[in-house]
């Protein structure tokens, strides 16, 4: 009541908008200042206005009904059914554009679930499944036990900077010539089953844990790597890189596939966000 009287200028206007009489927001005023042992309004001619106490109580009380209606929203939510809280695992492939547009959707869609986002790699995503962290993923192996449907193909392209050796010899490259080089690498983030894949077997091998930095140390030279064409764009160095000319397999695609931890048991905001994501990853290959 302090709140509306302060924001519609007047108790009159106060009553109207809380759809209450004017003496019963007068009295609940009054009774408020009584309470605290504060004068929050002191009157001016026909105005109300904020003491200096005042202005520290509205500010804090602000907060408090701004907290209190989020917990009425978030009692709403659990009374329907809705989760509290999502884990999604994303392969650290998959674009982070279409991440990015999928989460905004469904934070419109549903603003009291919480979301925690995990990027992993190969076998760390399914290990994230296996062991019940995460209630959704996007993976590139759906392991035994789960059901998956197919989400996108990333395309990869085995490239290194125009600069690099392996550009200056002007000839379709073998392995043994990528061999010879050193090659960038991203660390299979799983704890138990690590996957080597892109491997080709350099001995001047570099790991890194996220793609971002992959493509941070191909652009810079430091090496050749196999990497996510989509994920090249977004991070905008298109310039920095080149296709190698292989003789054979100058690209290659992964398929992701969309699984549930468990879809009996998964909620409307879990389904939800399954659907907007596919729906991200529709438009995408459209």
């Amino acid at each position: 009541m302090l709140q509306a009287v302060v924001d519609h200028g007047g108790f009159a206007r106060a009553a109207e908008a809380l759809h209450k009489s004017q003496s019963s927001v007068s009295y609940g005023v009054r009774k408020l200042q009584e309470q605290l042992g504060v004068r929050a309004l002191e009157i001016r001619g026909r105005k109300a206005h904020l003491t200096e106490a005042g202005h520290l109580l509205v500010r804090r009380a602000r907060n408090l009904l701004e907290e209190a209606t989020a917990v009425e929203r978030v009692a709403e939510s659990l009374r329907q059914g809705t989760e509290a809280e999502i884990v999604l695992a994303v392969e650290v492939i998959f674009p982070r554009r279409l991440v990015l547009e999928g989460l905004a959707r469904f934070s419109r869609d549903c603003p009291e679930t919480r979301v925690e986002l995990i990027e992993s790699v190969l076998s760390g995503t399914v290990e994230a499944l296996q062991d019940g962290v995460a209630d959704l993923a996007v993976t590139s192996t759906v392991p035994a036990g789960f059901l998956g449907d197919p989400l996108l193909q990333v395309a990869f392209d085995c490239v290194a900077h125009p600069d690099h050796p392996l550009h200056q010899l002007g000839r379709p490259l073998t392995l043994q010539d990528l061999a010879a080089h050193r090659q960038i690498v991203i660390r299979d983030s799983g704890s138990t089953r690590r996957i080597d894949a892109g491997w080709l077997g350099a001995e001047q091998r570099w790991t890194v844990s996220h793609v971002t930095t992959s493509i941070a140390a191909v652009a810079n030279g430091m090496g050749f790597a196999w990497l996510p064409r989509e994920r090249v764009r977004e991070e905008s160095v298109q310039d920095c890189l080149a296709p190698l000319p292989l003789a054979a397999g100058a690209t290659r695609s992964v398929q992701l596939y969309l699984a549930f931890a468990d879809p009996d048991r998964a909620g409307p905001a879990t389904r939800r966000l399954a659907e907007i994501l596919r729906d991200c990853a529709g438009c995408a290959r459209d």
